[in-house]
């Protein structure tokens, strides 16, 4: 029987660790053949590419973000298959499974739950032409009707045979993320996840995934995420691989974790700060509202105080690249509330801030209780919420806009001197620099087209000009510090237009040359050809020490050594004469 599982991922990095393990499973009886899409492939692309296979049954594994693009792939396949078994698994129809067999006509049978065990049964009953019924975690049709079986149980998550060996996948490891689980389940009851639905957590025994993870690195795997929804509820588990991971990892390895920071012990961070490589380690770590009634509404316990101390001894020990979660449209989370929900978060300067919005999924307890708070969702997934009984969708939308410039201009770090100098002392809030930042890009349209980096620079600075021209100066001076930080190399322009005759450029080199210490680095000439100039109201040098802006006219010079291939501020002031590099 020829079997096939596949899915479509949300990008080409990414990898579908789900179908792995289906794979897996299922041998040795049966050789799976597994093909990965993304949701952005078109429907008969991938429909042609699985008929080229001719399957006898094809499994897909379903999630919000690829089953409106995965349904007219089965309508596709059952029009020039008919008789290919369709078989769908994965969180985003394990709830309602009657509603996706009735929307859905072309899928067979549906995998609710966990997969690997009833896969495998049923491929077995399948090639035997012998009934489901006693198959348990199934939704299948039978003569035109649909018939529900009851929850499969749980078995030991080390009955599962690898997922991480085939050898199909050694040469595009390199390439793409690579997920892995040391656990599954989650001990909390968050009322928007699906792990709340389950009880209980199971481990994979931990030399066994040391071993995996071995191979992974030997076989060039250079980004490893860990799928666990709270990677440090075990802390001796997550001490040991932790301790594992700094004293084992190949150079140039990632690894990404989900953890809980309000129970993170500050021990376990002391040991990450003095032992871990900078860069080794991404915590993800979800703050979603620092409202602590939406939190008691949603089943959400968390020490707001220890999740601070968490993330700051983080960011002081300089080791772990911080990624901090917010969720907008909680109950009871208004606007003024996430305004400061959001302003509580930012202070503490996380490397990334997503800010997302509700998504109110099948099978959660907000769900079934959407009425309470009048929740408004979309009927199809993502079920993003779109107002409720103290957020509207005006205000939904205002909000959406403060996330787009937050990614735009925080998230991809292109100006962090002039964002930090902005949102600490030109507005009154963060939240209301991204906020009045964003409405003014929605007037002017600037969502309706394309930008590059130069843009960037000068659409903020038209912003200020406009909003706050008393720090137009200051600005245009930190922009200048972050443009030019932005290159390894001389940028063939600056951002702004340079108003300066060859003469006056002349003249500031000159004076830039003769105050110079160090000269034996490079010549007048170099000078010349890879440095930038730029006048700054502010002392550079000063400022770049302490992050304290001190009025004083100086010089900015960028200098880009060819040979290094880096960028180095110079500071000249030429009241005091202070040129240092």
């Amino acid at each position: 029987m020829n079997v096939m599982v596949s899915t479509l991922n949300a990008k080409y990095i990414h990898t579908s660790l789900s179908i792995r393990y289906l794979k897996a499973a299922a041998q040795p009886e049966y050789d799976v053949k597994m093909r990965e899409f993304t949701i952005n492939d078109p429907a008969l692309s991938i429909a042609s590419s699985i008929y080229e296979e001719a399957p006898d049954v094809v499994g897909f594994s379903c999630y919000i973000w690829n089953i409106e693009e995965t349904i007219p792939v089965l309508s596709i396949l059952k029009k020039v298959m008919p008789h290919v078994v369709i078989v769908l698994g994965g969180p985003e129809v394990s709830y309602d499974s009657d509603y996706w067999m009735d929307r859905i006509q072309e899928v067979d049978i549906i995998v609710r739950g966990e997969g690997e065990q009833t896969f495998k049964k049923v491929l077995n009953a399948v090639e035997a032409n012998t009934p489901l019924h006693s198959i348990p975690g199934l939704t299948f049709r039978d003569q035109g009707e649909v018939h529900e079986t009851g929850p499969s149980p749980k078995f030991p998550l080390n009955e599962i045979p690898s997922p991480f060996r085939f050898e199909e996948d050694q040469k595009d490891l390199s390439k793409r993320i690579t997920y892995v689980e040391t656990s599954r389940g989650c001990p909390f009851t968050c009322q928007f996840c699906l792990s709340s639905i389950e009880f209980g957590v199971r481990y994979f025994d931990i030399e066994r995934m040391k071993d995996e993870i071995t191979y992974l690195m030997d076989h060039g795997a250079k980004t490893i995420k860990f799928l666990d929804r709270t990677f440090n509820i075990n802390r001796k588990y997550a001490l040991e691989m932790f301790d594992f991971l700094i004293h084992n990892h190949r150079p140039g390895t990632v690894f990404q974790f989900e953890i809980t920071a309000d129970i993170m012990r500050p021990e376990v961070l002391t040991f990450i700060n003095e032992n871990a490589p900078a860069g080794l380690f991404r915590f993800e770590i979800g703050v979603q509202s620092t409202n602590d009634q939406t939190n008691e509404l949603i089943k959400r316990k968390q020490n707001f105080k220890k999740l601070e101390r968490t993330i700051t001894m983080v960011r002081e020990g300089g080791k772990v690249v911080q990624h901090l979660d917010l969720i907008a449209g909680l109950p009871e989370e208004d606007y003024t509330s996430f305004r400061q929900t959001f302003n509580d978060v930012f202070r503490m300067k996380p490397e990334e801030l997503q800010l997302g919005f509700l998504k109110m999924l099948r099978g959660t307890g907000l769900r079934r209780d959407a009425h309470k708070w009048e929740y408004e969702f979309m009927d199809h997934s993502p079920y993003e919420m779109l107002s409720n009984h103290v957020l509207s969708f005006s205000e939904v939308t205002a909000i959406k806009r403060v996330e787009d410039i937050l990614e735009k201009y925080w998230n991809k770090h292109f100006m962090d001197h002039t964002v930090h100098y902005v949102t600490n002392e030109v507005f009154e809030s963060p939240f209301d620099f991204f906020q009045s930042f964003g409405e003014y890009w929605h007037d002017k349209k600037w969502n309706k087209i394309g930008h590059q980096l130069t843009d960037l620079f000068n659409r903020l600075y038209e912003f200020i000009q406009i909003k706050a021209p008393q720090h137009i100066e200051v600005v245009k001076g930190l922009m200048n510090l972050d443009y030019y930080g932005n290159f390894n190399q001389k940028p063939r322009t600056t951002w702004h237009q340079d108003d300066w005759s060859k003469q006056e450029k002349q003249q500031m080199y000159n004076e830039i040359w003769d105050n110079l210490n160090h000269k034996e680095r490079f010549t007048k000439r170099d000078l010349h050809k890879h440095s930038m100039i730029d006048p700054v109201p502010f002392h550079v040098h000063h400022y770049l020490k302490t992050g304290k802006i001190v009025n004083h006219s100086d010089l900015l010079v960028a200098y880009y050594s060819p040979n290094e291939k880096q960028m180095q501020f110079l500071s000249a002031s030429p009241k005091s004469n202070s040129y240092t590099i």
